[in-house]
């Protein structure tokens, strides 16, 4: 009894038998199933006696060798790593297993539009560049240049699936087929220049290849205007016909004329002139006549008695007429030909015919003949009379006259259109009846290919201007017959983002060779040299395509001439670069196409930084990719630790700021208020000769600061004259141009802080004195010393202006060890600190040019706020032909801020405002003029403005509160200074 019980009082016996399992207990020996067919048992009773692992164990199991759930190895196996954290670390927001975020920022193509031409025919076309031409349209906001691409590619390609299922106000919408980024449908600008490649139809019926880029027209987004530019041959300007030429107009022309690029005018908006101002046709003619010679003002006040080169004259045949909303456009040829074959049976030579269409030449309709004056009553002017009178007429009586009425009229025209069209609203039935008057815009097409040269014949403009290597290589020669044989050539200027944002394609025009998917190539960025190759990496092209804006065509192949969009080549590319074959014919060094000259300088500034600290390293990259995006972006960390982004104005900070936190960094980024970039400069030469003594006292340096000659800052920075140039050209531009004498102008050493830097380091030492071996031996240092110096200033850390320093005087130690760069640079930079604080220094501020186009009413508003903001009036006039007046003045970017908005408030929106950098300016007051005092919360005197901005920008960067000329000098000078009260 006792053996059937363990000593816990478990019961351990063996289980009594039921009834079930006496009637279930197995049969030995043979089986049977229901077939009565006998099954031989395998099992023995050996067998039966064993236990059976499988089974539920009634053992003990520990507390700590229990397993609820498998574990991690069991479930994935003994091949996957994985990760156990010991607390949960994502926020209640985020999903375990985030769902697949496809992410698009630009407006795309879902598959390739239909389009009316052969795309192997334009694939063709790209290898015979005598029939390419690669152009750019420029001018001012709102005149037209995305409706005039538009135009051209409504006749290229099958747009009608825009309009499918639109209604009402949303019929009225635009095309914009070149505006593929979501900020510029939503403000209606363009911000980003847009490339598309169409073959387009000239008069004769030959086609061509046109390569156009649609630039912005806000003058914030000069950038990339210029860099659009540097990659075509010619430019057309676009102007408004009401407003003329404005301030991007101008900046354009200049860009245009100084880098010898053909222009032709484009007169837009001509519908203006008939449903808007009302004017009769003669005074319409006048109003054209002042917009055309409005241009050619411009372009001869670039440069003075050499403008006839790029005069535009519609008799020339390079000013084309155009209403981009309605889809029409010609040339006087081209309104000719109309004439021509309206009038088979009459024989007239068309060229002949369109010159006497513009200018002081009238038909007397009696006699039927050209003559210089009105002969006859009814003589009118030629243009009047065969041009604006017929378009007036077509306007007014599709305007005014019964669909019955008009049917007529329109037959006679040669016009068809269906009875449901007649009965359409005004505006398309106008269009539809100009795009049948006018057909499409060959004389566009013809006036391009007349003026414009093919990428052969401006293969030497572009190298003459751009390219920093020999012009007699094999490679420069294969870059002159743009030969598709030729080593791989491709400057790239622009890069643009693919639509999930994370990476970039490159977009470029090939100078030389073909550029092929796979191929290895170098990438030289523009900082690279033959003595300096660290700019310098090789890539893969992993995709070679042409780019159409909105959708892109990947290729085998692209040969040179044309613009290509290159995959794969980005990560070492800033904003621009040089393209190159691993290999040049003969092993050929590989020189690099200059950097771009831009329009002006970025100004305005904001310092970025992350909500969350943790999240630095996106903001960083997003900061990188940003500084990819736009051309002239300048990203930045000062010594603060602040994060500073440099742009060109409020509307640029704003479309750089969505970027950053919509499409790059993808995070909420806290922004401070705007500043500006200030200069420093002199006014005076140094009162004392100042000297800096090195650490180990064995070397003396001694600088004497003075202002430079009105225009050498300019000289410099536009490239009319570079150190990189040999010795004797310097020195012969300095004395022919600034009166410099052989010595001083041959001892320039340096330009900085870079090399086309407004300031000047002159060594003005007498030869007798020094030993010219020791003297070479530190020049570098001497020259590091001074490009520190002048990057950051002793005021408040700003770059150094218009500035010469002199190294007047020398002393150094006979022990190469004892001068070393450590030494002498540190020490060159004190001694032109003390130079330039004894040289009267003074702040300079950047000053915008602005611009308000709108009624008279609104010309006071402007004067008032301008004078609020130190600001003022420069000159206002009306302009010719409207009701529109012009005004033009200036105000300091530290003060412009808002100022857009607050004139729309004052001018209830009617005024248009135009704010481009013009100058750098003296600000008020001196710098270190401890006297003036300031009180909380009251504005500085006019006299003090100089100093509230050095002791505010100092406290913003963290620096000591004052400015003190003591810190830089030596003892006994200091000494000195103190006892005559200098500070």
């Amino acid at each position: 009894m006792d053996d059937l019980y363990d000593e816990f009082g478990n019961y351990i016996g063996e289980p009594e038998e039921s009834e079930e399992e006496d009637d279930q207990q197995p049969i030995s020996g043979a089986q049977y199933l229901d077939d009565d067919e006998p099954v031989d048992d395998p099992t023995t009773g050996q067998e039966l006696m064993e236990l059976d692992d499988s089974g539920p164990s009634n053992a003990v199991v520990l507390h700590e060798d229990k397993q609820y759930y498998p574990s991690a190895s069991q479930v994935y196996g003994p091949d996957v790593e994985t990760l156990i954290q010991e607390e949960d670390t994502q926020t209640l927001q985020q999903p375990i297993v985030a769902p697949a975020e496809t992410k698009k920022f630009t407006i795309e193509e879902d598959n390739l539009p239909e389009v009316n031409f052969d795309r192997k025919f334009v694939a063709d076309l790209m290898g015979f560049p005598e029939q390419i031409r690669n152009i750019a349209l420029v001018g001012h906001l709102h005149h037209g240049k995305t409706s005039v691409m538009d135009m051209l590619v409504t006749q290229t390609h099958d747009v009608a699936s825009f309009w499918e299922g639109k209604t009402g106000k949303a019929q009225d919408d635009r095309l914009r087929y070149t505006d593929t980024h979501l900020l510029e449908h939503e403000r209606g600008v363009s911000i980003k220049a847009s490339p598309m490649s169409l073959p387009l139809q000239a008069t004769s019926g030959k086609t061509h290849l046109f390569n156009m880029l649609d630039t912005p027209g806000h003058v914030n987004f000069a950038d990339e205007v210029a860099a659009s530019m540097r990659l075509v041959d010619g430019v057309v300007v676009v102007v408004d016909v009401v407003e003329g030429v404005q301030v991007q107009t101008e900046l354009a022309i200049k860009h245009a004329v100084l880098a010898n690029l053909p222009i032709v005018l484009l007169v837009n908006k001509m519908d203006r002139l008939i449903l808007e101002l009302k004017l009769p046709p003669a005074d319409a003619y006048f109003k054209l006549k002042h917009v055309v010679e409005e241009v050619n003002t411009y372009i001869e006040s670039v440069i003075p008695g050499r403008g006839e080169k790029f005069r535009v004259s519609p008799e020339k045949g390079n000013v084309a007429f155009a209403c981009s909303s309605m889809n029409w456009c010609f040339t006087l040829p081209s309104f000719s030909k109309m004439y021509a074959e309206s009038y088979p049976n009459a024989e007239f030579d068309v060229r002949e015919f369109s010159k006497r269409l513009w200018g002081d030449i009238f038909f007397n309709p009696r006699s039927r003949k050209f003559t210089r004056k009105a002969v006859e009553e009814k003589a009118r002017r030629s243009f009047v009379h065969f041009v604006l009178e017929p378009i007036y007429k077509l306007y007014s009586n599709t305007i005014s006259e019964s669909p019955a009425d008009l049917k007529k009229t329109l037959e006679e025209l040669g016009i068809v259109l269906k009875p449901s069209q007649l009965r359409a609203n005004a505006k398309d039935l106008l269009k539809m009846v100009c795009e049948q008057f006018f057909g499409p815009a060959s004389g566009f097409v013809d006036m391009v290919v007349e003026h414009v040269p093919s990428p052969v014949e401006g293969a030497k403009q572009k190298l003459d201007n751009y390219y920093t290597g020999p012009l007699d290589s094999q490679t420069a020669e294969s870059m002159l017959k743009v030969d598709a044989e030729g080593p791989l050539v491709v400057q790239i200027t622009k890069l643009f983002n693919t639509s999930d944002a994370r990476s970039f394609n490159s977009f470029g025009r090939i100078m030389s060779g073909t550029a092929r998917p796979g191929m290895t190539v170098r990438v030289l960025g523009e900082d690279y040299t033959l003595d300096n190759e660290e700019d310098m990496a090789m890539a893969i092209i992993s995709d070679v395509s042409t780019c159409n804006s909105r959708y892109n065509i990947s290729t085998s192949g692209m040969p040179a001439g044309n613009f290509v969009l290159l995959g794969g080549i980005d990560n070492s590319i800033v904003k621009y670069a040089t393209v190159v074959a691993p290999s040049l014919p003969s092993d050929e060094d590989a020189y690099i196409f200059a950097p771009i000259q831009h329009f002006f300088e970025p100004v305005f500034k904001v310092a970025v930084e992350p909500i969350n600290p943790s999240e630095l390293p996106k903001m960083l990259d997003g900061l990188r990719k940003i500084n990819k995006s736009y051309p002239l972006i300048t990203t930045r960390v000062e010594e603060s630790g602040e994060h500073v982004v440099l742009g060109t104005g409020e509307l640029y900070m704003d479309c750089v700021l969505h970027d950053l936190r919509k499409l790059y960094a993808n995070m909420e980024i806290k922004v401070s208020d705007p500043v500006t970039r200030f200069c420093e400069t002199v006014q005076d030469q140094s009162s004392i000769k100042c000297y800096a003594l090195t650490p180990n006292k064995k070397n003396k340096l001694t600088f004497v600061a003075e202002p430079l000659d009105d225009g050498i800052a300019q000289d410099i920075e536009t490239g009319r004259v570079s150190i990189k140039d040999p010795v004797r050209k310097v020195g012969k531009f300095f004395e022919e141009n600034y009166g410099y004498d052989l010595l001083a102008s041959r001892n320039i050493w340096a330009f900085g802080p870079s090399d086309s830097g407004p300031n000047i380091l002159q060594n003005d030492t007498i030869p007798t004195s020094i030993d010219g071996k020791l003297l070479r031996s530190v020049r570098d240092t001497i020259k590091q010393g001074f490009s520190w110096a002048t990057r950051e200033g002793p005021l408040c850390e700003e770059p150094i202006r218009n500035t010469k320093f002199r190294l007047t005087d020398l002393e150094l130690a006979p022990e190469a060890l004892a001068r070393g760069g450590g030494q002498i640079i540190p020490t060159a930079r004190r001694a032109c600190y003390s130079a330039f604080l004894t040289a009267s220094p003074r702040l300079l501020e950047p000053v915008y040019a602005c611009t308000m186009l709108g009624p008279s009413t609104a010309v006071s508003a402007l004067y008032t706020v301008l004078s609020r903001r130190r600001g003022h009036v420069l000159s206002d006039a009306p302009v010719p032909g409207t009701p529109l007046y012009s005004v033009r003045g200036l105000i300091p970017v530290i003060d412009s801020f808002g100022f857009e908005t607050d004139l729309r408030i004052h001018t209830q929106g009617q005024a248009t405002l135009s704010l481009v950098f013009d100058r750098w300016s003296l600000v008020p007051g001196d710098p270190l003029d401890k006297s003036i005092k300031f009180r909380p919360l009251e504005q500085a005197p006019s006299q003090g403005t100089a100093r509230d901005f050095v002791l505010k920008t100092r406290r913003r960067k963290g620096l000591s509160g004052e400015v003190s000329v003591g810190r830089f000098l030596e003892g006994e000078v200091r000494k000195q200074m103190e006892g005559e009260g200098g500070g």
